[in-house]
């Protein structure tokens, strides 16, 4: 790595370094090989099937930290330094953020993984909750309708980057899978109430408006994006988390 590399950012187990023209994400022992190949094969799928703007990974290497992304850097802020730099143009911006949303939705990539596939793996990794529970959420994620469109899988205003020239950056592909567009949104809505509850109600009525999509019906997705999210044992989170889950409370 480019030994002028200063951190731009941490989250847990991974720090995001910049270069002068790149931004290197280094993932610490915590994540496996197989688990940094995987975001670097979302991202070379979505670059190499869609029109969408996205970063180009140049390499993954081994560092003594870790495993790391190495990607062209894109010069800009995020959706998320904007609408806090800028509140009285929140419902612009969030307008921005849910049309391009709905752009990826309209994206195919065949050979990505399947979104109920990765849902259903996360469900039955959720030992902490109880077998019953369990098979309530397995029971509704099969019922629900199956579709094949691009999802981010976490997208939030923070993983999206205004350029200088008003382009829009989709960053973060590691959650990506092919599936219903509204569990999608299901998600991006929770990711939304877990900072600001004003904020993810804002979301969720632009988004159903501009999709002509039933609340009730993204709802029906909350318990188990909640679940998926669950998996990441977030301390913080879990409280807030486990009442989604209460499936009986969505019938």
């Amino acid at each position: 790595m480019e030994e002028n590399k200063k951190v731009i950012f941490t989250r847990p187990h991974k720090t995001i370094y910049a270069t002068e023209d790149q931004i290197i994400k280094v993932f610490d022992n915590r994540y496996t090989k197989a688990e940094v190949l995987n975001e670097a094969r979302n991202e070379a799928l979505v670059e190499e099937n869609t029109e969408l703007n996205i970063p180009t990974l140049v390499s993954v290497s081994e560092t003594p930290e870790g495993w790391c992304l190495i990607r062209d850097k894109v010069e800009g802020k995020t959706l998320a330094q904007l609408m806090e730099e800028e509140p009285e143009k929140l419902q612009t911006y969030m307008e921005m953020f849910v049309d391009l949303q709905l752009i990826v939705h309209k994206q195919k990539v065949p050979a990505i993984k399947r979104l109920r596939h990765k849902l259903m793996d996360q469900i039955n990794s959720l030992k902490d909750l109880n077998a019953t529970v369990r098979y309530e959420l397995a029971v509704r994620l099969e019922s629900m309708p199956k579709h094949t469109k691009l999802c981010h899988g976490d997208f939030n205003p923070s993983n999206v980057i205004v350029d200088k020239y008003g382009k829009l950056w989709i960053i973060d592909w590691a959650h990506a899978a092919q599936g219903n567009a509204s569990a999608d949104a299901a998600m991006t809505y929770l990711l939304f109430s877990l900072e600001n509850p004003n904020k993810a109600e804002m979301y969720m009525k632009l988004f159903c408006e501009k999709s002509d999509t039933a609340r009730q019906y993204v709802s029906r997705w909350l318990p188990i994006v909640a679940a998926a999210q669950l998996t990441k044992k977030k301390e913080k989170e879990k409280e807030f988390l486990l009442r989604w889950i209460d499936v009986a409370e969505y019938q």
